[in-house]
């Protein structure tokens, strides 16, 4: 008998961790056997909400946030980066973007069934592919792949009803708790916060799917 596994995802796909995180839980999902099915529902949250739509620049944010060479902090995602399998320089994609309009195509992507794997691609647009993902024509480009018709993704990332609901979902998620992404609720009964080694997910579902 085939069981059913619901996954709620929180991240930002402007978050680094998030990127790291989200490929962690999707390596422990592939190693599950074939009789259970797992939905994955994602959740927008802001990294940073001030952020405007052109963008800032990471280096010259971290410096003044921090006041240290920003390499020194990228360096730790980077090495956790390469041990799930993924060549991260963030040296590469200098700003960080506003991320209201790659949230709302996420979030309208539920239908089609494909959320998670369409916020993965916009993360990997950003981080590895180096793209300007504040730009319409990039997020439709990739809604495209996604089963999306381009003229539909354009009104949908550009209609303000749609970015106001997406605005008050992640506000929402902050007032519930969440403080920081990457952060998974397995089942609507165990949360896990950060991206976790990989065994720490293996156990997460394997605790989960034990009590279904």
């Amino acid at each position: 008998m085939t069981k059913m596994l619901k996954i709620d995802v929180f991240t930002d796909v402007v978050c680094p961790w998030c990127l790291v995180g989200s490929a962690r839980l999707d390596q422990a999902i592939a190693a599950l056997p074939d009789d259970v099915e797992v939905v994955i529902e994602n959740h927008p949250f802001y990294l940073d909400p001030s952020v405007p739509t052109e963008g800032v620049d990471v280096d010259e944010m971290l410096r003044q946030k921090y006041g240290r060479d920003p390499a020194e902090m990228w360096a730790r995602v980077e090495g956790e980066a390469q041990k799930s399998g993924i060549v991260l320089d963030l040296s590469k994609q200098p700003r960080m973007f506003n991320t209201a309009k790659a949230h709302t195509i996420t979030r309208l992507s539920k239908p089609n069934g494909n959320q998670h794997e369409l916020a993965n691609a916009i993360a990997d647009a950003y981080f590895l592919d180096h793209r300007q993902i504040n730009d319409d024509n990039v997020l439709a480009d990739i809604a495209v792949a996604f089963g999306w018709d381009r003229g539909d993704a354009l009104d949908a990332i550009n209609d303000e009803t749609e970015l106001a609901i997406t605005a008050q979902l992640a506000t929402s998620a902050a007032e519930q708790g969440i403080r920081g992404v990457p952060f998974f609720v397995f089942a609507e009964k165990y949360a896990l916060s950060g991206a976790q080694p990989d065994e720490v997910f293996r156990q997460a579902l394997e605790k989960t799917l034990s009590e279904l």
